[in-house]
């Protein structure tokens, strides 16, 4: 975000600190009905920015959302994603439940961020949709451990069925993680973020540099991570993956000097 121009910028340091408020009250310790409550805040709040009674600590997000014509349904949709998280620990969900619960917490998200990059409709919407999954099943693959220790699995039920993992409903994240086929249920999830990334890059490639500069270092410091994850698998144990500092700097810099 820091590459972007001072207006660009401040948008989306504005879209990032209701992603961060919003995710904060989705993972945190209060009772579900308190976190609930907690998002249906903020859902009534996002709607008075909309009718230009943005409450005193959203102006500034309410001028973003002017100057860019930021959607409302998309910040709702992240709402309704972490609202997902909420209700229920998300473990081994559906094809169907997955992709829906990436679309609102991820590609929701770009969105918001295309159009603040100033993308047109179309290819800004596929590179949401794409790179939003991308980005999203990455971390699933990066945070199976952290997010089985807090009781949740979103390895999708069909790739850990495929990869001999019975007994779903009977085990615990933690017995899922440890089973023996979790290797080839995670390589599945992996060849499927593969093809979101192949298809972000593709619509990329065809926009205007400047207008992708941000979203081309996310998608490259990402699908580094899902290439270092690959070469890792996720037989246990697991260590922890992540992309070197230098590394990521490069990747900065190739896009910022274009």
């Amino acid at each position: 975000m820091r590459i972007l121009p001072a207006a660009q910028r401040q948008a989306m340091f504005e879209i990032y600190a209701f992603c961060r408020a919003v995710d904060d009250i989705a993972d945190c310790d209060a009772p579900h009905a308190e976190r609930l409550a907690g998002l249906d805040a903020w859902r009534r709040d996002i709607g008075l920015c909309y009718v230009g009674m943005a409450p005193a600590a959203l102006r500034s997000l309410a001028q973003q959302i002017d100057a860019f014509h930021l959607r409302q349904q998309d910040f709702l949709d992240v709402i309704d994603g972490m609202t997902m998280d909420v209700v229920a620990d998300i473990r081994a969900p559906d094809a169907a439940t997955l992709d829906l619960y990436c679309d609102r917490v991820a590609s929701a998200v770009g969105r918001l961020a295309v159009r603040v990059f100033g993308m047109d409709e179309a290819p800004g919407l596929a590179l949401a949709h794409h790179l939003g999954r991308a980005l999203q099943l990455t971390n699933i693959l990066r945070d199976i451990d952290e997010d089985a220790a807090i009781g949740r699995l979103y390895l999708p039920a069909p790739a850990l069925a495929a990869a001999g993992v019975q007994g779903l409903e009977h085990a615990t994240p933690l017995e899922v993680i440890a089973h023996a086929g979790i290797d080839a249920a995670c390589a599945a999830v992996a060849r499927e973020a593969q093809a979101h990334y192949e298809q972000a890059d593709a619509v990329m490639a065809r926009c205007p540099s400047r207008a992708v500069r941000s979203p081309r270092i996310m998608s490259q410091v990402y699908h580094c991570l899902l290439a270092r994850l690959r070469a890792r698998g996720w037989r246990a144990p697991r260590a922890r993956v992540r992309v070197p500092r230098a590394q990521m700097l490069w990747i900065v810099l190739r896009h910022t000097m274009v």
